[in-house]
């Protein structure tokens, strides 16, 4: 399913099923338990049926999409690492050697490591070579992208999307690699939502107190030198954004269109999640939040989304990795309401007797 456009791409992302979800709601309320008493899981169960269309939805393959980039705003100094260990950290992707590497394992998924702009050249038989530019512009100078490459970065998303569907994909989790990506991340953050750099600006990878406040006096110069327009979200991405996050947004509306459940990871994927809802409000329903950052500003984002995350581990790593994680209580909700027993099947009082005649049900 190619996109000649994202006008024709937006076009084709739907709202959830709202019979498949109020299906799932009578089913689970049918399990032998009380009402509500598996909380989250249930309205990840109900969530994922208005996603796929199927009450007891199963996710056997799904795949950690990292998109790798580098960010020319890295000459501004606003990295504890140099920008070398993007392509380096690429490589240890492609050897199975990273953090989401090992969690993807263990939750039985693979890693799709795609480079859609590391400065550098990069050979191996895994990666997936969609190099738009080796790097972006230095945005405190001027616009990171041109509106063309930071929308031909987003098709790339979708055209991975695709390709995984067309193996059995049905499940997705957003990663990313690209030293920088939070000062474009925090820029992208002030430029939709208002929030000053102040208040989006984190510690990244773990800058010191002075570095952190260069950092925030770097996004406000990329601010008032590129006039991003907040009402046009491409035009925020091409000036301030950077071509991982475009990928990421292309993955999440890609997923979207297929009726895919994208589970987003730390701030920068939140930040991807964000610009797709802009360009697409109906996009927000196929994403779930998989846990709350470490980093200034992701809580915020999260609100501003509508989305409550399930984890709160202080993690900050990126990669997928808390995404990955997840993907253990998603499982949990299918198996719920595949394998659970109804109180009919089981043979089990289901309460409602005892509470029409006053009694205290347990």
């Amino acid at each position: 399913m190619g996109y000649d456009s994202l006008g024709q791409l937006l076009q084709g992302i739907t709202p959830l099923d709202q019979a498949a979800m109020a299906g799932a709601r009578v089913h689970v309320d049918r399990l032998t338990k009380p009402p509500g008493s598996l909380g989250k899981l249930e309205e990840l169960a109900e969530k994922l049926a208005g996603i796929t269309g199927e009450i007891r939805p199963m996710f056997s393959k799904r795949s950690v999409i990292v998109m790798a980039a580098d960010h020319g705003v890295c000459e501004e100094g606003v990295s504890a690492f140099p920008a070398e260990v993007t392509p380096q950290m690429v490589h240890n992707f492609l050897t199975g050697g990273a953090a989401v590497n090992v969690l993807a394992r263990q939750a039985s998924a693979d890693v799709v490591c795609v480079d859609i702009g590391v400065n550098a050249e990069l050979s191996h038989p895994a990666l997936v070579q969609r190099k738009l530019r080796y790097g972006t512009g230095n945005m405190a100078k001027g616009p990171a992208m041109s509106r063309d490459e930071a929308e031909a970065a987003i098709l790339v998303g979708v055209e991975v999307v695709d390709a995984a569907v067309s193996q059995g994909v049905r499940l997705f989790v957003t990663g990313e690699m690209g030293i920088g990506n939070t000062t474009a991340s925090a820029a992208i953050m002030s430029s939709l939502t208002g929030v000053t750099p102040q208040q989006t600006v984190g510690r990244g990878t773990g800058v010191n107190d002075e570095r952190l406040l260069h950092k925030i006096a770097v996004v406000e110069r990329a601010l008032e030198t590129n006039h991003p327009d907040a009402d046009d979200p491409l035009d925020v991405l091409a000036k301030v954004g950077g071509l991982e996050i475009a990928g990421l947004t292309g993955v999440i509306l890609g997923a979207a269109a297929r009726r895919c459940p994208v589970v987003i990871d730390g701030f920068i994927s939140s930040v991807a999640a964000l610009l797709a809802v802009r360009l697409k409000p109906e996009a927000a329903g196929y994403l779930i939040a998989s846990h709350v950052s470490h980093e200034q500003g992701h809580c915020a984002l999260l609100k501003e989304l509508g989305l409550n995350p399930m984890l709160e581990l202080d993690m900050r790593l990126g990669e997928g990795t808390g995404g990955v994680l997840a993907l253990h209580l998603v499982d949990a909700a299918c198996r719920i309401v595949t394998e659970m027993a109804t109180f009919e099947s089981a043979g089990v009082t289901d309460g409602k007797q005892g509470a029409n005649d006053g009694e205290t049900a347990r």
